[in-house]
């Protein structure tokens, strides 16, 4: 059995025998480096990096990797699966999890983590045929559901949470160094059997420790500090209500009284009233008699803690906020223009819509807590200040790496086999310009330009632009717009971060003027759905092309907006693409205000280029069969475009679509036919053949 040990930073690996691995963890291979990091973690803040982790080696489980192209890619799958048990309190508790792990016949390593207060286990699965599978898709269904069963059972097995991993496949852990290491090479693998899909997975919830505290439990989710002062604040306003109190008053007994009687009953310590009091400083004057009163009402008192003053909307509020947080996660996608929700301590790593059926599970989930809360309540708190903002995009590109130096932009352009040996620059300046603009450095302007692949059907164009998204970001990829529909077509670049024009040569004549319009429109107004005020939406969308056809462009003046690439062949994607190393140079190249709009010249070359699949009309083709531009000398004649066409239309026996003799004059001015202005109108000088 074989796994993967990589370097520090990631940028070198190697494959390992599973016995030497757990040689170099036994024998102290790293064992300096692991003492300071443990050593550091015990005065470093939970949740904040820790520099000493970046000095230890990495090690892959599940497979050994090696590099092609300058991206790592899977090169066998073993069937191991990674299972980690974190955030345990001492040494001696994740001993102790490590014997009961090796008392499994199943386990075949089990070792305390680098941080010290960690146990990692590794388990075995394999088919009922004693194999694994090596095709990426069923890799990934098989080890989802390796990794649920192990999940399920070691949970039970040792009493434990397991750190679920998102990307299971890529679990991962730094090397240890653990002197009593388990280690059984002969462990019994777990068989399972293959699945087609992914694996459907039941959330599970931890059990939540039980409340002592009477204010805790009142006020939920808050400081007990705030929880004190916010009854403290309502019974001093009750007080003061009943009582009649104000400041100056000469007779402060039965303010007083009515004061300690109020924090009595909302279960609030005699000291802490005799505290709190006294910050207000009119009160300070009176510190021996505020002591004495307090302490005889609470002696003469029963109930303590049964009547709290805190009116039924505030408790409401708290205990509402403090379920949302402890069982939810709430973000609005600003891409989807709605909130989204995953449900906490769940398999379920992503988020979902929030719909009505969400509204009402959340609503009998509280209900069934004891929380009176109705849906109405739960729609309220979700589209509130409560709930952040979240910008897939902008999040996506704040966690890049740094850039590792290689030109991976142009070497995914080399991927399409063609003839253009501009295509690769053209490519990098459009890509530079896609991400330029879903951050916002030009707001003025849009990514106007769009590359239109054309080739054979079945040559993998429509695959090759679908893997221009990161995983991460592909439901923000969409090859369906109409553009007969102009107000969702609109909206969409609000919702998608790149749209395919598929099947370019199907969007008809009357949709090109509205296609070179929404190329170029920088900012959408309009009104979304259930909104009820047109707001400027930002643009995301960049748009892309493909075609079967050659002869595909109708309109001269818009060819500069599409970068035509005719495709020689088929496209090869089994070389591995490394999407996170792509946008880090993009985004590196920008930082660096590298240019990502394209010159006049770079046009220029566009459009000279774009020459050979420009679509010539009808029209044009008569024309030249029945009418020639005359020779210097030659008298000819001078017709207006309506009697040109009318001749062609006679003589041809074809009925011409073109209906805006403007248009069809514009067709003449393109092939150099000259024009005199009259008073009667435009006339072109031509000689009919």
């Amino acid at each position: 059995m074989k796994a993967t040990l990589f370097s520090a930073n990631q940028k070198a690996q190697k494959t390992i025998e599973m016995e030497k691995l757990v040689g170099l963890i036994r024998d102290g291979y790293k064992e300096k480096q692991v003492a300071a990091l443990r050593e550091e973690l015990r005065y470093t803040i939970p949740g904040v990096s820790v520099k000493e982790a970046n000095r230890l080696p990495v090690v892959y489980f599940c497979s050994t990797v090696k590099k092609q192209d300058g991206t790592f890619v899977r090169d066998q799958y073993n069937g191991l699966v990674l299972l980690k048990i974190n955030n345990l309190a001492n040494r001696n508790e994740a001993k102790n999890v490590r014997r009961q792990a090796a008392g499994s016949l199943q386990t075949m390593a089990a070792f305390i983590g680098s941080s010290g207060k960690s146990v990692k286990i590794i388990i075995p699965f394999t088919l009922s045929d004693h194999t694994v599978p090596q095709n990426d898709t069923l890799i990934r269904f098989f080890h989802a559901r390796a990794y649920d069963r192990a999940a399920a059972y070691y949970r039970e097995e040792l009493q434990q949470q397991i750190t679920v991993e998102e990307n299971k496949l890529d679990a991962a852990c730094r090397l240890s160094f653990d002197p009593d290491i388990y280690y059984n090479p002969d462990a019994l693998p777990i068989r399972i059997e293959q699945l087609w899909e992914m694996p459907e997975k039941l959330p599970v919830s931890a059990p939540s420790p039980a409340v002592t505290d009477p204010l805790q439990r009142l006020v939920p989710g808050y400081e007990r500090s705030r929880i004190v002062s916010l009854l403290f604040e309502n019974s001093l306003r009750q007080a003061m209500d009943a009582t009649g109190y104000r400041k100056g008053d000469e007779d402060i007994k039965p303010f007083l009284t009515r004061l300690a009687e109020n924090c009595f009953r909302s279960g609030i310590p005699e000291e802490e009233v005799v505290k709190w009091l006294p910050v207000h400083t009119h009160f300070r004057i009176f510190e021996a008699e505020i002591r004495t009163t307090v302490h005889n009402v609470y002696c003469l008192s029963s109930g303590f803690g049964r009547k709290p003053c805190i009116r039924p909307e505030q408790a409401l509020a708290f205990q509402a906020d403090e379920f949302m947080k402890r069982r939810y996660e709430f973000r609005y996608n600003n891409m989807k223009g709605d909130a989204e929700y995953r449900e906490r301590k769940s398999y379920y790593f992503n988020f979902f819509p929030v719909n009505e059926q969400v509204l009402n599970s959340i609503s009998l989930n509280a209900q069934e807590e004891g929380i009176p809360l109705w849906d109405r309540d739960v729609k309220r708190y979700i589209y509130s200040n409560r709930v952040m903002h979240y910008s897939p995009i902008e999040e996506y590109m704040l966690e890049l790496p740094d850039w590792d130096g290689t030109d991976h932009i142009r070497r995914l352009a080399d991927t399409l086999p063609c003839n253009n040996p501009e295509w690769r620059n053209q490519f990098y300046r459009w890509f530079l310009s896609m991400v330029a603009h879903w951050n916002g450095l030009d707001r003025m302007h849009a990514n106007s330009v769009s590359p239109l692949l054309i080739g054979r059907q079945g040559c993998g164009k429509s695959t090759w632009c679908r893997n221009l998204l990161p995983p991460e970001l592909l439901e923000y990829y969409t090859d369906s717009i109409d553009f007969s529909n102009k107000r969702d077509a609109e909206l969409l670049l609000n919702r998608f971060a790149l749209i395919n024009i598929d099947e370019f040569d199907s969007v008809s004549p009357s949709h090109q003027a509205f296609l070179k319009h929404i190329l170029q429109k920088p900012v959408i107004y309009a009104r979304q759905p259930y909104k009820r005020s047109i707001q400027p939406l930002k643009r995301y969308a960049s748009f892309i092309a493909t075609s079967n056809n050659v002869d595909l462009l109708n309109d001269p003046t818009g060819s500069r907006r599409f970068i035509c690439i005719e495709l020689t062949g088929n496209i090869n994607h089994s070389t591995g693409l490394n999407h996170k190393q792509l946008y880090a140079q993009a985004a590196t190249a920008l930082r660096n205000n590298e240019r990502y709009w394209f010159t006049s010249e770079e046009e220029t070359a566009i459009i000279r280029n774009n020459h050979q699949f420009q679509q010539i009309p009808v029209e044009e083709q008569l024309f030249f069969q029945y009418f020639r531009l005359p020779e210097t000398g030659e008298q000819g004649e001078l017709l207006p475009a309506a009697e040109i066409l009318r001749r062609i239309e006679q003589r041809s026996k074809i009925k011409s679509g073109i209906r805006n003799m403007a248009l069809f004059g514009r067709l003449l001015l393109k092939n150099n036919v000259t024009k005199k202005h009259t008073k009667t109108g435009n006339y072109y000088h031509v000689i009919e053949i």
